[in-house]
Order: structure tokens, then sequence, then C-alpha cells
């Protein structure tokens, strides 16, 4: 079943159309991966699924209901999003932070339940930040942050996670750390993930599904071989690439060839 469906979304900003006419929907348990060069929409595409951003026209439907109808805090329960760039202007905890999380699920005046311990302490520990649990957050290294905002994430329980660029700033081990942390929740969880990424070699290796956009458009959806071959890489990107298939996952590869090789 579709988990969630855009039907002919139209949005951007001051009058200006960004995203132009999109439609895809996402299946419980998938992973999609959202693709395009700079400028193309992926962040104005995510901030409207959030509901960051209105859309002038068009639809998004969450299990096959209206999202804007949808209460807000019924939302917060199913949908976790983790933005590309979060201020933390106090210097909460660890534990405290990831605590919030559990926000949606309590009323306004009710205290900490034992299934709220137990949802923080399982995510906690899923994201392997126990040990980290009394620091400030403001203390932590970039890969160690990312853990805890996913932590945050998980403590929701949702259904569908959102991710804008989790790996930006991080080095490729952290970068590793955190799409294989994603993918065996996916696995395991059946959590369903949609994640914005501009590395088009880690989309290819983690992702299941690809979305392509171009200028505010759907150029390309379809698993990694259909979707990131040398010739739509070329068209989009405008930019030079040999694809071989990696031996390990064998998924695509794509190899950048500097203008100063090209003969």
């Amino acid at each position: 079943m579709n988990l969630l469906e855009v039907r002919d979304l139209v949005c951007g900003y001051d009058g200006e159309e960004v995203i132009k006419g999109l439609s895809f929907s996402v299946q419980s348990g998938e992973f999609l991966g959202i693709l395009g060069p700079n400028g193309a929409g992926k962040t104005t595409l995510f901030r409207a699924i959030t509901g960051v951003l209105k859309h002038s026209s068009g639809k998004i439907y969450y299990q096959e209901k209206e999202l804007l109808e949808i209460p807000a805090r019924e939302i917060a329960r199913e949908i976790a999003v983790l933005p590309q760039i979060l201020e933390i202007s106090f210097s909460f905890s660890v534990e405290e932070f990831v605590r919030m999380g559990r926000f949606s699920h309590r009323g306004r005046l009710e205290g900490f339940r034992k299934e709220d311990e137990i949802a923080v302490e399982k995510a906690m520990e899923t994201t392997g930040i126990l040990n980290l649990k009394s620091r400030s957050v403001n203390q932590l290294s970039g890969g160690e942050r990312q853990r805890v905002l996913l932590a945050q994430a998980l403590a929701q329980e949702p259904s569908l996670l959102l991710l804008d660029e989790p790996t930006a700033h991080l080095d490729i081990s952290h970068q590793v750390e955190i799409c294989d942390l994603i993918k065996n929740l996916n696995r395991e969880k059946s959590l369903t993930v949609i994640m914005v990424l501009h590395d088009l070699n880690l989309a290819s290796d983690y992702c299941d599904q690809l979305i392509l956009i171009n200028k505010g458009k759907l150029y390309k959806i379809g698993p990694p071989e259909e979707v990131l071959t040398y010739q739509i890489i070329e068209e989009v990107y405008k930019t030079t690439v040999v694809v071989r298939q990696n031996p390990v996952s064998f998924r695509p590869h794509i190899f950048l060839v500097p203008k100063e090789r090209i003969t």
C-alpha cells in the first residue's frame, strides 16, 4: 500500500514555482532517495512533504488521507523529520534531547510514563548513544550529534522517517555509519525512509528506489540501475562520468571524469 502519495504538487517561494507538477508515491517499508543537482527543488519538496512549506496546488496524502487535514499531533506520532540544519540553542543533555521525541505521545499536563522511558531507552540503544546520555548535545562531534538527532526521531516511534542530507558535513566513516544505521532500521523495523541526498554513490548503495528531480520536475524514478546511468547523469548534472558496477553492493558506482582528462 502507498504510505505517502504526492500528486501534481506545485510549490515555491514568493510566487515563484520551484516544484512544478511533481507526482510520485512511496510504499510502506520502502527506502526512497531524492536526488537532483543544486537548485533542482529537493529541499523545497522536502519542506512541502513535512508541512513546513505550503503548496499552491496539488495534494499530499499520508495513508490515503490528505496531509493538511491530519491533526499536527497525529502527524508527529507518525512522521519523524531530520532537517539538514538544526540549531540547538540550549545545552540539553543527550537524554533530555531524546526524551523530547515523546512529546506527541503525551497529554499537555501528562508526565513521563513507563512506555515513554522504554521508547527513549530503546532509541538510544538502537543508535548506540547510551554512553553519551549525560553529555551535552553541544559538546558532541558531528557523527555523535547526528545519531542523537536520529535517536530523538526514533523515540517518536514513527512509521515514516524523513531525512534531509543526513550525511552532510560528516567524514566518510560517519557517512557510512549513519547510512548503515538507517538501512538497518528500514530492513529490521520495516521503517519507511525518504532521504534527500547529494552523494549519488551513497544513494545507489542504500536506496531501493530513487527519484531524480531536475528544474522542479520529475526526471526519472526507479531503482538505482535505471536512474543512475551515465546518459541520465550527464544530461541532468552536465558533467562527464563513468558508471561501473560496485563489486560489493552490485549497484551502480559513479566515477567523475575531470575535464582535463576528456579528449
